[in-house]
């Protein structure tokens, strides 16, 4: 049980390809339309996967697609759930519209960024208005991040 001290959150799952691939320019937490198997598998397995997963408007609504959600093991085989089907998600009429006139905008996309139980036990997705990255971009994280590292490993090894 992975808890974000910070908001109380019991993270399910984390989408750290998308901190990768794009710069996240502001985050929405939304609700997730999900079926009783579903938040039971998520509670007991907590294998959940955003890895392939993307968000998209759909008849004026906003919908997650590829989200990998696994078996929950103790119901029956007609009582299971299809692992990637569409879901749909919550928000106000003011954020999605919000949402959609950023999508408008060349070059934003909406990620899901990641999947979380809130302190009141409800399932919630945080989703990044993100902006794609360039590879020298994508370089550059990789550099920093080794630069971090080696710094940190002599500043341990000199005390």
């Amino acid at each position: 049980m992975a808890k974000n001290k910070g908001h109380g959150r019991e993270i399910i799952a984390n989408n750290k390809r998308a901190r990768f691939d794009y710069f996240i320019e502001d985050t929405i937490e939304c609700g997730i339309v999900l079926t009783g198997t579903e938040v039971k598998a998520l509670r007991l397995v907590r294998g959940a996967s955003l890895q392939e997963a993307h968000a998209a408007e759909h008849g004026g609504e906003l919908w997650l697609y590829n989200l990998y959600v696994p078996d929950y093991g103790h119901a029956g085989a007609h009582l299971q759930h299809k692992h990637k089907r569409p879901r749909k998600l919550l928000l106000h009429k003011k954020e999605m519209a919000r949402l959609f006139g950023e999508i408008a905008k060349a070059g934003i996309t909406i990620v899901p960024v990641s999947l979380y139980f809130n302190p009141r036990g409800l399932v919630k997705l945080e989703l990044g208005i993100a902006k794609g990255k360039k590879q020298h971009d994508k370089r550059q994280v990789i550099k920093d991040r080794d630069w971090n590292r080696q710094k940190s490993r002599i500043l341990r090894d000199n005390n």
